[in-house]
């Protein structure tokens, strides 16, 4: 019998132990309904009402009672910084103006390897190197943040 998952709660208000994590990239931790595999091999269905961005730390609650650690996966990204804020800025909107899935911090901005607009953004001035750590894209601003 696979388990399934129908809620889950949000990292910044737990205090409990999970028994197993679920490692997932930035695109599986957008979802709604599908079949994960659990680090100690176990398959549980996420079974949500609507579609939910997991965030890292958030838990999933299985039917059963016990809970389930989101971690976020280490992914392959180009981290972009600038010479000075106003720079960043300026790369933030040519990256935003292509609908690019970006993580926006104060010093970089990280995104996911793409040699075409690695290039855009070396002719604009921007110092791009090659990455590997979890990927937090902000999300879009259609999308509520559910809470």
């Amino acid at each position: 019998m696979t388990l399934r998952a129908t809620s889950y709660r949000r990292a910044e208000s737990l205090s409990d132990e999970p028994f197993d994590i679920v490692v997932l990239d930035a695109d599986e931790r957008h979802i709604r309904r599908k079949r994960i595999t659990l680090a100690n091999g176990e398959d549980i269905l996420v079974d949500f009402e609507k579609p939910v961005h997991l965030e890292q730390g958030d838990r999933l609650v299985l039917e059963d009672g016990r809970v389930a650690r989101v971690v976020a996966a280490e992914e392959e990204l180009m981290e972009v910084t600038a010479r000075d804020a106003r720079h960043l800025v300026e790369l933030a909107w040519h990256i935003g103006n292509r609908h690019l899935a970006a993580q926006i911090d104060e010093a970089r901005i990280l995104l996911r390897r793409d040699r075409i607009i690695r290039a855009m953004l070396e002719q604009l001035g921007a110092t791009v190197r090659e990455v590997t750590e979890p990927f937090t894209p902000a999300h879009g601003a259609y999308h509520a943040h559910e809470h």
